[in-house]
């Protein structure tokens, strides 16, 4: 029998994507920041969101223009997505400071990380007051993947870019594949 303790009321659901949030529409407000507070809504219409403290200095950027790209990141991004966590556009221009490089998006005006291996331009359709944190509902205008993680069938192969992802205040990379959706009950050959 395990042996369990009570804990305080928290958000343990670990882990999560660690991601840069690109917002502005314009060079002069253009930034980044890093959210771990995000995830899939809806599929049809394809719908995501971010959770963001009103305090951060993208909240307003994102209010201000309705719009945002969340940029999956990957091994090679963690300093710089640990770096636009800890950091505040206020006191920094993140793209030039990290060397990433905004990209311009298809279908909105906020650009992209050059160097994620997928950006998911995004449109917010309604922001809703929380607590602590607001949250970004979402309609995904336009997805931008990095082609050389997709096969001649054209299957995309996110795991060989190596995703980060965010547990309970650290970054690690992702461990073995165990199998794909629905192995559990396949028939056995």
């Amino acid at each position: 029998m395990q042996n369990k303790i009570d804990w305080k009321p928290g958000t343990m659901i670990y882990p999560l994507p660690a991601l840069l949030i690109s917002c502005g529409t314009t060079p002069d407000e253009y930034n980044i920041f890093t959210v771990a507070w995000s995830g899939t809504i809806c599929t049809n219409p394809a719908m995501c969101y971010i959770s963001v403290r009103p305090e951060r200095y993208s909240y307003d950027i994102i209010k201000r223009n309705m719009e945002f790209v969340i940029n999956l990141t990957t091994e090679q991004l963690a300093n710089a997505t640990d770096w636009c966590g800890v950091k505040s556009g206020r006191d920094y221009k993140k793209f030039e400071e990290t060397g990433l490089t905004p990209a311009p998006s298809h279908a909105i005006k906020t650009p992209i990380v050059a160097e994620s291996p997928l950006s998911i331009e995004c449109r917010v359709k309604e922001i809703v007051h929380l607590g602590s944190h607001d949250m970004f509902i979402a309609e995904v205008a336009n997805v931008q993947a990095d082609a050389k993680f997709l096969d001649e069938q054209g299957k995309w192969h996110l795991d060989q870019s190596n995703p980060l992802v965010y547990l309970h205040g650290g970054y690690y990379a992702l461990g073995d594949f165990i199998g794909k959706f629905g192995f559990s009950v396949k028939k056995k050959d």
